[in-house]
């Protein structure tokens, strides 16, 4: 009986253990949310409500806007990062990615990190068949990071930034041809550099960063 007893109470701490991890893992996915919320609302202003952001614009002026756009952005990364941190020191498991999936992120990230590069290398020609690398970078940016995780707060934060980077950027190359914008020409060697800067930036990221940042070495 005293056996029977004993097995009992301690089902019965790890039960509460368990909802009490479950408690404080959704709190701060909450949290997590929070921060997209806040993160990506103020820079999809420019995508949802371009009448709305230019009367604030005219309303506060140029600089006062960016100010204001920087502290909000400020404040919603720091949000995600605090709960998509702490969320994962006791994650909810969706399912397994499978063997090798890390590898394919790296080469998405590489890929990701290449057309981030190509929207501020001047010259290029990514940038004028794309239009906006950088939403479409930050897209398969995410696409390559769900891949390679299974837990609700990476589908969480991953899954906004892939849904908010390809919309933005289907939106925005729409809108631009609807007002005839040409982009410049650009060169071969405009390229290369772009590629040259890309693969550096993800290098460095990669095999020295991302560890020191996220805690994590993605390539083992």
């Amino acid at each position: 009986m005293l056996a029977g007893a004993g097995a009992r109470s301690a089902c019965e701490s790890r039960s509460h253990g368990t909802a009490a991890n479950d408690n404080k893992t959704e709190f701060y996915v909450a949290i997590l949310i929070l921060g997209l919320i806040v993160f990506l609302g103020i820079h999809c202003a420019r995508l949802v409500a371009p009448s709305w952001r230019d009367a604030q614009v005219a309303r506060f002026g140029e600089q006062r806007w960016k100010g204001l756009f920087a502290v909000t952005s400020l404040v919603g990364f720091a949000l995600i990062v605090w709960g998509y941190g702490v969320a994962r020191r006791t994650p909810t498991v969706l399912w397994t990615p499978p063997i090798g999936a890390r590898h394919l992120t790296a080469l998405l990230v590489a890929i990701a990190f290449v057309l981030i590069a190509a929207a501020y290398v001047p010259g290029n020609r990514i940038k004028r068949a794309i239009g906006h690398p950088m939403l479409v970078g930050a897209s398969i940016w995410a696409l390559g990071h769900l891949f390679a995780t299974g837990t609700l707060n990476a589908v969480v934060l991953f899954g906004s930034f892939l849904v908010w980077g390809a919309v933005g950027a289907l939106v925005f190359r729409r809108r631009d041809r609807l007002a005839g914008v040409q982009y410049p020409a650009g060169t071969l060697s405009g390229d290369v550099k772009v590629v040259i800067v890309g693969l550096i930036a993800w290098a460095v990221f990669a095999f020295a960063l991302h560890r020191w940042l996220i805690g994590i070495s993605p390539l083992g």
